[in-house]
């Protein structure tokens, strides 16, 4: 047989949450490594990897099947009643996806599953399977499907009649699954399965029940499944694999388990040629807003903008008009009009009910029409924000304006959104957490049976700074670590599984404020959660960054406690002094505030309050609201590790001291005291030095961002020939663009 005689068809990633241990660029690696032409994902009861598999498989050159195991219930998926002889509640059965059709099937299926079978798992049933069983190859499942059971106990009859129903449903896309995990119970499944192959035509395969990369993983995969279940690695009782035969196996490996039965194995591939799922991910399917009667979004649009122009600039210079054309042409043409008018409707409606709306957050104060609607109160021309860095013409990406309203009102809001596009349109966004170092080390001791105090002081010896690198490295960088880690094999097992364990997806949450609304029923362009043990709603089973991707709108609407407390100061001023306060008319040039912040007087005030906060603000001496901006931004480590704070300090309190590597500089960043503290600066000085434009400069600015040189040489040459035509010398103009590459990796979003 060729050595691509086989491909995976039954796969748990790590979004089989504590059951799979398998990343994805992991399985690529093996897979291409083993020459396989196909791999496919089938996570317990979820599709929450399916499109970044998708695409990151799809990208190595194999081709990605998007699978789900299943969960079917013994009767109707509502019942919540145990059933059958042994009282099962679910049973296993494996579904791959041929088409968009079958994805779209998929899509409704695993919905339901948690929205109206739940009990225990996810559970589908046989009538809900039949309504959406065109695109989709049924294979019967591992050991715990129905068939399984049943031939299991002798019971041929029962298992003839369930593979027959399966057969009417799916025809020629129906096939016996066979595993061969060296399990009793497995071999008296094959030898059942090949007497119903015979007797109804009902083809063959064989798979891999694939729960880690190899076969060294078992022990790791042994303790993740303890996690899962709460229980110890010596409880006797506990769930757990049989053997150490859960990985990723090869095609040579697959042909010595299967050797007799060659088809089995050819036709893991004749099933990888009948899926062929292509993904678009060019469509949008945004909610459309409905503007009063007779008027067209964009004519909408501008004539609320043209009031708001008039509210915010009682001059309006021909600058600011080219700019707001400008914007409203960029946003027409990228297809985001109604975006701007749902997040209008929804701070109006906000407002209208008294409840309190943040001045703008993020990248989307760069936006002058976000100002003159009233999404955000922050002036962009008077701070030198740039749209570029909110909306890129040059990138299809959607626009990201991120609300902060009162907790008090958040779900006030969120009904509004429910109730004007459909509550079968909205839903909350799903969110993972992952095992990171201490975590991993806490969990893997637990289960060991550490004891308990001797873990905790372990896992406390992991600085906060060195877990975001990584276990191995906290390992290198403490000496007592690195001496446990030697001399004790229980200490070394301890870190040894916590390395393979960390970095996996523990468990699934609610995204605290990101909210999507489509066109249509959400179900139609991606799967449905609904968490079981919480009452926090319905959420996409895709997160936060693959939603963009297949066109769903995304708004991220923030609960604030700080605008509640607000509220509350307004309110005692009122009832006390008789005196009504507009918190958007609070001056910005009050002294005695700048004194306050000078004393660092800021226990209580929101970013403002940690020790090494307040040493900053009595060693600056704020005493205007660019130095408050340009605090928030200093205080984080790159600022703080480069220099770039003492920078700033020595610049505002000595001018003398600012260097400006050339005049054209001094526009840009006197402001930050000679540091380029904003990515809107590195934008500016590739806008006004090198001639780019400032799309381009945006560009830039995210290579820069990324600190990759192979990224950034491009536009090195481009950057020195228009600062050339600028009158910068070429030996001045490579000097500041490796200056600007330096800040450019600690930059700050100065809109936000």
């Amino acid at each position: 047989m060729p050595k691509n005689n086989f491909a995976h068809l039954h796969l748990h990633s790590q979004y089989s949450l504590l059951d799979g241990a398998n990343r994805f660029e992991d399985i690529i690696s093996v897979a291409k490594k083993f020459q396989m032409p196909a791999v496919a994902l089938t996570d317990h009861g979820n599709l929450f990897g399916a499109i970044e598999f998708y695409q990151m498989v799809l990208k190595s050159g194999i081709k990605p099947i998007v699978g789900y195991e299943a969960y079917m219930a013994p009767g109707a998926r509502t019942d919540r009643q145990q059933r059958g002889e042994n009282k099962e509640t679910y049973y296993h059965v494996t579904l791959l996806v041929k088409n968009e059709k079958g994805y779209r099937n998929l899509l409704k299926l695993a919905s339901e599953a948690y929205l109206t079978g739940f009990y225990y798992k996810p559970r589908l049933d046989k009538e809900i399977l039949s309504q959406h069983k065109e695109g989709l190859v049924c294979l019967s499942g591992c050991l715990h499907s129905e068939i399984s059971r049943y031939l299991v106990r002798g019971q041929m009859a029962e298992a003839i009649k369930t593979a027959e129903f399966y057969k009417n449903i799916f025809g020629d896309d129906y096939y016996l699954e066979l595993q061969n995990h060296n399990l009793a119970d497995q071999i008296k499944v094959i030898h059942g399965s090949l007497e119903i192959s015979k007797e109804l035509g009902i083809p063959i395969v064989a798979t891999n029940d694939v729960h880690y990369l190899v076969r060294e993983d078992a022990r790791a995969h042994d303790i993740l499944l303890c996690i899962s279940t709460n229980k110890m690695v010596n409880d006797p009782n506990r769930l757990k694999m049989s053997n150490d035969e859960f990985y990723f196996k090869s095609s040579d490996e697959m042909t010595k388990l299967f050797t007799e039965i060659p088809e089995s194995l050819t036709n893991t591939l004749r099933i990888a040629e009948k899926c062929n799922l292509e993904l678009s991910f060019s469509e949008r399917h945004l909610p459309r807003f409905t503007p009063p009667s007779g008027l067209t979004s964009i004519e909408y649009i501008k004539q609320l903008s043209e009031e708001g122009l008039k509210k915010r600039y009682p001059s309006v210079t021909e600058d600011i008009r080219k700019r707001l054309n400008y914007e409203l042409g960029v946003i027409e043409e990228m297809g985001f009009i109604d975006y701007f008018l749902i997040v209008w409707d929804l701070i109006r409606f906000a407002r209208d009910k008294n409840i309190s709306v943040g001045p703008g957050r993020g990248s989307a104060a760069g936006s002058l029409l976000a100002y003159v609607l009233g999404i955000t109160d922050v002036d962009p021309l008077k701070y030198n924000l740039l749209f570029e860095r909110f909306m890129n013409p040059g990138r299809n990406e959607p626009p990201d304006i991120d609300i902060d309203f009162s907790q008090a009102g958040r779900e006030q809001v969120v009904n509004y959104v429910r109730q004007k596009y459909g509550y079968e349109n909205v839903a909350q966004i799903i969110t993972f957490g992952t095992m990171k170092a201490r975590a991993a080390v806490r969990d893997v001791g637990r289960v060991m049976g550490i004891h308990l105090s001797e873990v905790d002081r372990i896992a406390k010896k992991i600085a906060p700074y060195t877990e975001e690198k990584g276990l191995k490295k906290a390992i290198n960088s403490d000496p007592e670590l690195k001496e446990l880690y030697e001399t004790r094999n229980d200490i070394k097992e301890l870190f040894d599984i916590s390395m393979k364990l960390e970095g996996l997806t523990r468990h699934a949450s609610t995204h605290a404020a990101g909210v999507v609304v489509a066109d249509k029923a959400l179900t139609n362009y991606v799967p449905l959660y609904a968490a079981p043990s919480a009452n926090t709603g319905t959420t996409t089973q895709y997160s936060m960054d693959v939603l963009p991707k297949i066109g769903i709108l995304k708004v991220d609407l923030l609960g604030i406690i700080t605008l509640d407390v607000i509220d509350k100061c307004l309110e005692i001023v009122r009832q006390t002094q008789n005196k009504k306060i507009d918190i958007r008319d609070i001056s910005l040039t009050d002294r005695a505030t700048f004194e306050l912040l000078s004393r660092a007087e800021t226990k209580g005030v929101f970013q403002l309050e940690s020790s090494g906060m307040r040493d900053l603000l009595r060693k600056m001496k704020p005493d205007s609201f660019e130095d408050i901006i340009a605090v928030l931004a200093l205080y984080r480590p790159g600022p703080i590790q480069s220099g770039m704070v003492y920078n700033y300090i020595d610049g505002k309190h000595d001018p003398n001291k600012i260097n400006y590597l050339h005049s054209s500089l001094e526009p840009i960043i006197a402001e930050t005291k000679g540091v380029v503290l904003y990515q809107e600066q590195v934008m500016l000085i590739a806008n006004r030095l090198g001639g780019f434009s400032l799309a381009e400069a945006d560009e830039l600015r995210k290579a820069m961002g990324k600190k990759m040189e192979e990224l950034v040489l491009p536009y090195r040459e481009q950057f020195v020939k228009g600062a050339l035509k600028n009158k910068v010398p070429t030996a001045v103009a490579h000097k500041i663009f490796d200056w600007i590459l330096f800040f450019a990796g600690y930059g700050f979003n100065k809109s936000h």
